[in-house]
């Protein structure tokens, strides 16, 4: 079999935003420290071997399989220049020195994802191996952003081609998504199958909640915009998850549940919050792809800033003023403000992270805190891990989002807990790592 190398468009974009933020970086130190009005006496080398160690680290730190292609580019550029540069050759050895560090700098704000963020399968346990997808009964909702193969006929027909068994429903406008789902999961109860889910998070965390009720494994195939929960569990590809199925490869996750006393349970794959986080991840989804995450972060946390204003939540039965409360199902990297990837998706914890917006100035420190990377230690962001929290809605907004979803409390009082191993979710089980 013929192999070809792949680079996933998720990746390929991270590596480039950290290259030109380390260019953009790098830039600025190399003004900084030549004298006004001065010329580089080496004709610009200091500037440009900083623009190559800048961009070619930053990209090396998001994908080291990148270096195959950039690597070689570089040593030539800086090879060529100290040519030019004859006896400027401390010019251009500072100037590489100054691009990885603005490399290396931009860690302090956005830190990498290890490649092998989720190498660390949860639990194997068998699932039903369906030959060519029979017995899987797969939704597939365009409205969560799909864009995969469109110019090979659609994300359907690559789903049939791979899985050509399998039963596909396209959900339509004016469908009921989770009657669809439930409906399918009932089919593939009775075939002793599995129910597919084709989407964004939301979608997925529909099925999943289809699948509990159904006693039935889930087959999440990545076709939302953003697809949290699949890069976790590491399905990559729509070619990933069909081998997994097909071979019965599959592990056991957790799941979140916001709870109401005598109202509906909301469940969670991915993110609980409440307060200003909701407004917080629209304003950086929106922003991201252009100006990189971090950036983004930075935007839209002062635009939400100026606008919102703090709530009044009872945690555990302590009366707070916040800005916003985070719980993860799971352990989320990295700490601080931007939560990005477990490692982990059976841990029976919740990730719970709130910012005081009762303490002096706190808006003022939140902000810095995070223009200067040192949120994770900073007075205002307090972080715990726990398996049961209290919450009580005292006074404000008592919206909250799960799973990039957001809703309207029914009741101001939730509870936060999990339910350990509670779904089977298919994943390859020869998944290459690097891929992440």
């Amino acid at each position: 079999m013929k192999w070809t190398p792949r680079l996933p468009g998720r990746t390929a974009r991270r590596a480039a935003l950290r290259a030109v933020g380390s260019l953009a970086l790098a830039t600025v130190a190399t003004r900084a420290l030549t004298p006004a009005g001065a010329r580089p006496p080496g004709g610009g080398a200091t500037r440009n071997a900083a623009a190559a160690a800048a961009l070619t680290l930053g990209a090396l730190l998001e994908a080291p399989r990148f270096g195959l292609f950039v690597g070689p580019v570089t040593g030539a550029l800086a090879a060529s220049r100290i040519r030019t540069s004859g006896h400027h050759k401390g010019e251009v050895a500072a100037g590489l020195a100054i691009g990885a560090g603005a490399a290396v700098l931009t860690c302090r704000w956005w830190p990498v994802k290890p490649e092998a963020a989720a190498a660390a399968a949860p639990p194997r346990t068998p699932g039903p191996a369906l030959k060519d997808g029979a017995g899987l009964h797969l939704v597939v909702n365009p409205s969560s952003g799909i864009s995969l193969g469109r110019e090979q006929g659609g994300t359907a027909d690559q789903l049939h081609s791979l899985l050509p068994a399998a039963e596909i429903t396209v959900l339509e406008e004016g469908d009921d998504l989770a009657a669809v789902l439930d409906a399918a999961a009932v089919r593939a109860a009775g075939e002793d199958g599995a129910l597919g889910v084709c989407g964004g998070d939301g979608t997925v965390n529909a099925a999943a909640q289809a699948c509990i009720r159904r006693g039935v494994p889930l087959a999440v195939f990545p076709g939302g915009t953003f697809n949290h929960f699949a890069v976790d569990l590491g399905n990559q590809t729509l070619a990933d998850v069909a081998r997994a199925v097909r071979e019965g490869d599959a592990v056991v996750a957790d799941v979140g549940r916001a709870a109401a006393p005598g109202g509906t349970d909301q469940l969670f794959l991915n993110t609980f919050s409440l307060g200003v986080y909701t407004e917080l991840v629209q304003a950086r989804e929106r922003l991201e792809d252009r100006i990189g995450k971090w950036p983004a972060v930075v935007a839209g946390l002062a635009t939400v800033l100026a606008n919102g204003s703090p709530v009044r939540v009872a945690v555990n039965g302590r009366p707070r003023r916040l800005w916003l409360l985070f719980a993860g199902n799971g352990i989320y990297h990295p700490a601080g403000f931007a939560p990005t990837y477990r490692t982990q998706l059976d841990d029976g914890l919740l990730d719970v992270r709130v910012v005081d917006g009762g303490a002096p100035f706190a808006r003022t420190r939140l902000l810095l805190a995070v223009l200067t990377g040192t949120l994770h230690s900073s007075r205002v962001l307090t972080t715990t891990q726990a398996r049961r929290v209290r919450l009580e809605v005292l006074e404000g907004d008592p919206r909250f989002a799960y799973d990039g979803e957001v809703t309207r409390a029914t009741d101001t009082h939730l509870v936060l807990d999990k339910l350990p191993r509670a779904v089977t979710v298919y994943r390859p089980a020869d998944q290459d790592r690097w891929l992440r």
